[in-house]
């Protein structure tokens, strides 16, 4: 197969274990900036250029986009997608994960099990904002926040009436949520490939710091997902339409409860810490997916010939 690599940076961990995979099982690959492509719309036939040239042939696109560069990167996927490429992640799935407000609706839809959360635009709301959830202690995110940014513990209702308030006042868009104490600063990451948590770590967030990301200083380790946790994970990821996705799981009284479903999840930490090849795990699911996908194009071809 001929594949592409949307990554800004061909010298990510990720990408360049995506890349050795994709080598090693006889494929082409080529690693992509979305943000050097431009793309041509148009009716008879549309085109992705990249540094002069237009970007051909390719069966399938692997989309390592990050969510600052949410907005082009999808369209740039999007471009592929209407050229007949088969995406890992479709860009839909991707838009609808990045929008955290919206993801948590439609997991609360499917009665999947998330903290309890808020959301409001009016000072005057704040305090049956603070109710909702169940009172201080609580969370309160921004939702562009990444990588645990944004992300603050409020351990009083004066302090979460100050920090919403200050955030409200810049025109941030944010969450509440419960506190779920009883995780003791840890989550767990499930990695999802297709219909399968195809690997699991734990988090552990540093002394001091009830945020788990290992960004942060958190340190991982393998970890035993129970059933519900498995399903959890999986119908997760299935209610954002995304076939690889880290899931990010807490453990709390009244059984996993999920906070985020991440549509480019870092390969890194979980391959360290499980031992694990997810890459090759990945690009072997992609081989699949492909193939199922030209058959399915040859066959709408015959029918409409």
């Amino acid at each position: 197969m001929k594949i592409a690599i949307l990554s800004r940076n061909a010298e990510l961990y990720s990408t360049k274990r995506l890349v050795e995979a994709a080598t090693e099982r006889g494929h082409q690959i080529q690693v992509i900036d979305p943000l050097t492509c431009y793309i041509n719309v148009n009716r008879i036939k549309s085109s992705i250029h990249h540094k002069g040239e237009a970007l051909e042939g390719f069966d399938a696109v692997i989309p390592r986009i990050g969510a600052s560069i949410t907005f082009y990167g999808t369209a740039v996927l999007r471009q592929f997608e209407m050229m007949g490429v088969y995406s890992l992640n479709e860009s839909v799935a991707i838009s609808r994960a990045r929008d955290k407000l919206r993801s948590l609706q439609l997991l609360a839809r499917q009665g999947i099990g998330l903290p309890v959360t808020g959301f409001a635009d009016k000072p005057g709301d704040i305090p049956d904002l603070i109710e909702m959830v169940g009172g201080a202690p609580l969370v309160i995110k921004l939702l562009e926040g990444t990588q645990g940014i944004g992300v603050v513990l409020a351990e009083t209702r004066t302090a979460a009436e100050s920090v919403i308030e200050a955030f409200m006042g810049l025109n941030a868009n944010i969450l509440v949520q419960e506190y779920i104490r009883e995780a003791n600063g840890a989550d767990i990451r499930c990695f999802v490939i297709g219909n399968k948590v195809v690997a699991a770590m734990k988090r552990q967030a540093k002394a001091g710091e009830f945020r788990s990301n290992l960004h942060r200083g958190g340190t991982a380790s393998s970890v035993r997902l129970t059933k519900d946790e498995r399903s959890t994970a999986i119908r997760a990821a299935k209610t954002m339409g995304l076939n690889v996705a880290g899931v990010d799981l807490l453990r709390s009284n009244h059984g996993p409860v999920v906070m985020e479903v991440n549509s480019s999840p870092g390969l890194e930490g979980i391959e360290a810490a499980t031992d694990k090849d997810i890459a090759d795990l990945t690009i072997a699911f992609l081989e699949q997916k492909v193939a199922l996908h030209k058959s399915k194009r040859k066959l709408n071809t015959k029918g409409t010939g």
